[in-house]
């Protein structure tokens, strides 16, 4: 059957996983946001994953969970680990048990780091990755990026912010510059007339 109105399913989610947010492991795609450790939840990245079947892990679980077991396989050269990994869900002297409900136990914590994007304060809206600006220390889409006073488009080279608005360097000065002669402000000719 076709793959309607999307791309690949995400190995986490199962949900369509577009260009722009996906990331790819041992053949299947993710999200950016759903590839994280199956056992303590740790996002990872190229260096730090290590794939068993169809599932991923960090490095450290994938270690506790199917390598090495003994006197000698611990952590570095010589070490002892006594660590089971039980405080990450890992039981490993039994059959593995899935390591992730398949609802959240705990929804606002996970509409904290999921579920929640940032919104624009220009326009109230989410703001995804692949549209995001910082600027003013606040995300901002690219359409939205633009002085509060006169509307020009503005770079990082050209930004200033002031109570949570930005604005071009021109504006910026004209409105909270020091005012005066020789400062944008009223010039020689004016004050005469």
């Amino acid at each position: 059957m076709p793959n309607w109105g999307g791309g690949a399913k995400c190995g986490a989610c199962d949900k369509s996983v577009y260009h722009a947010e996906e990331i790819q492991c041992n053949g299947r795609s993710f999200h950016k946001t759903c590839f994280h450790c199956m056992a303590c939840r740790k996002a990872l990245d190229s260096t730090t994953v290590a794939a068993h079947e169809s599932e991923i892990y960090c490095k450290t679980c994938y270690g506790r969970k199917y390598g090495p077991k003994g006197i000698g396989f611990g952590q570095g050269a010589g070490c002892l680990s006594t660590d089971t990994g039980e405080h990450l869900g890992l039981d490993l002297q039994h059959s593995p048990k899935p390591a992730r409900p398949s609802t959240p136990t705990n929804p606002s914590k996970f509409a904290k780091k999921f579920g929640d994007v940032d919104k624009c304060p220009r326009c109230g809206k989410s703001v995804y990755a692949a549209e995001k600006i910082m600027g003013g220390g606040k995300p901002w889409h690219k359409t939205c990026f633009r002085c509060a006073i006169c509307g020009k488009s503005l770079e990082s080279t050209n930004v200033t912010d002031k109570d949570g608005e930005i604005y071009c360097k021109v504006c910026y000065a004209k409105n909270f510059g020091p005012k005066g002669i020789g400062f944008g402000g009223l010039t020689q000719v004016e004050k005469k007339e």
